[in-house]
């Protein structure tokens, strides 16, 4: 195999150019899955991060020749149906990643792969359903109906009905659902930067609550806003907000992808020409605006703007305290902590700046776990991947469970609830709901 040149060049991601009619194209796909099945069956750098790469690797092992010529094509969907978008591959293992000529960018293969079958009706109506995170938290969020959406849940009858209808494994962690969801929790701040009319002194953070943060899980909200307002810093809600697209990603659908963007970004560049920056308390939300949206229209300005503006609470916290503006009158330790840092934490490249903050508060100590939780939003719950999800999983798990901490925590909730079903004993919590606890507010 040949070596790689300017090996200390920073990987570098080109737009995906999925507009083209090459990019759906059957035989022009099949070639470029060819070409990097075989690199990555070459190199294997790649084996012990997901499942998509010893699904490829037993592929090539068990076929007649011990090589990838005698693998057939039909099979290449069975390691695109194991990618779940992480990005680690790209951004943590892979030496052949641009600027290196052989161009391999395995997520955005997959994510062609994942278009192509969508466009093609190959995705079952179970992953429809569960890629619409905005529409079923809506639904499901309507009172009463969230009552007894979340009492079937919690039974074994429900349970066993959910996995024969939507293929939903039994012990998967399902969310709850709640009818007062935190842009109803927070209507004050839902207005336009003019109405708001912020002191131009203070800096201005808008909250993109995000679908999970809005149905499932608004407390994080209301923690992230009331941390925010103890260190001085004005906040808003955008006036609207949508899906921002990564589930629809996850399962090829980019055409929803786009419309989702021409719901969003519009408003959010509103608030970006008023000087807000913007952040989210979900991981994948941020890294949507930041990374895929600019790749998949990268002559988009308004997307770029957005993108920029973009940031991470824990990153956007840290930087108040290089600039000696946060708060550290904390008023509760928090002793011994497990964080797991989640994948799409992690590929946006800014360091562990949650475990960074964290560490300001008086005698804690954070554990930093950087391992994947296999849950990726759908994956952990699909019947036919549960114990998959499980086994990757695992040793974050055994990590947690060995750390004896007093608090278990992950940015990503879902991947916290995936690693607390799994270890013997941990009770997941938000680290900025930690951070909240900190400041004793």
């Amino acid at each position: 195999m040949a070596s790689r040149e300017g090996s200390l060049d920073a990987p570098i991601r080109h737009p995906l150019d999925w507009q083209s009619e090459e990019f759906l194209d059957q035989a022009a796909l099949d070639a470029e899955l060819e070409r990097v099945f075989d690199i990555c069956h070459g190199c294997r750098r790649c084996f012990s991060l997901c499942h998509a790469f010893p699904t490829l690797f037993d592929l090539v092992d068990e076929s007649a020749s011990g090589e990838l010529d005698t693998v057939p094509k039909t099979a290449y969907g069975d390691v695109v149906e194991h990618c779940y978008l992480c990005d680690l591959c790209y951004m943590t293992k892979c030496p052949y990643v641009p600027p290196h000529e052989w161009n391999v960018d395995f997520p955005h293969l997959m994510l062609r792969a994942k278009a192509k079958r969508f466009r093609d009706g190959g995705v079952k109506i179970r992953d429809r359903i569960l890629s619409a995170t905005d529409t079923v938290g809506k639904i499901a969020g309507i009172p009463v109906i969230a009552q007894v959406v979340n009492a079937v849940s919690a039974t074994r009858a429900g349970r066993s009905l959910l996995r024969s209808t939507l293929g939903v494994a039994r012990d998967a962690p399902l969310p709850k659902y709640h009818s007062a969801t935190a842009r109803k929790r927070h209507k004050a701040s839902l207005a336009s930067p003019e109405a708001i009319q912020p002191d131009p002194k203070q800096p201005k953070l808008a909250v993109f609550t995000t679908c999970y943060g809005n149905h499932n899980q608004p407390e994080i909200v209301d923690d992230l806003i009331a941390v925010l307002r103890h260190n001085h810093i004005e906040v808003c809600l955008p006036a609207s907000e949508h899906c921002c697209g990564m589930p629809r990603l996850e399962t090829g659908d980019l055409e929803s992808v786009a419309a989702l963007k021409d719901q969003n970004i519009p408003v959010l560049q509103a608030l970006v020409d008023q000087g807000w920056a913007i952040t989210a308390c979900i991981p994948s939300c941020v890294l949507m605006f930041k990374q895929e949206l600019p790749l998949l229209f990268p002559d988009d300005a308004a997307v770029r703007a957005v993108a920029e503006a973009f940031c991470d609470p824990f990153d956007y916290l840290m930087q108040r305290h290089k600039a000696g503006e946060l708060r550290t009158d904390f008023s509760e330790p928090l002793g011994q902590v497990a964080y797991q840092v989640p994948c799409h934490l992690r590929v946006q490249n800014i360091g562990l700046k949650t475990r960074d903050v964290l560490a300001l508060v008086p005698d804690t100590r954070v554990q930093a776990i950087e391992r994947c939780s296999g849950h990726d939003g759908t994956y952990a719950v699909k019947q036919e991947y549960r114990e998959i999800s499980k086994k990757i999983a695992r040793p974050v798990a055994r990590q947690v469970d060995s750390a004896d901490a007093n608090h278990f925590t992950s940015d990503c909730p879902m991947a916290a609830e995936q690693i607390a079903s799994i270890a013997e004993s941990a009770q997941p919590v938000h680290p900025i709901q930690l951070l909240r606890r900190a400041y004793g507010i």
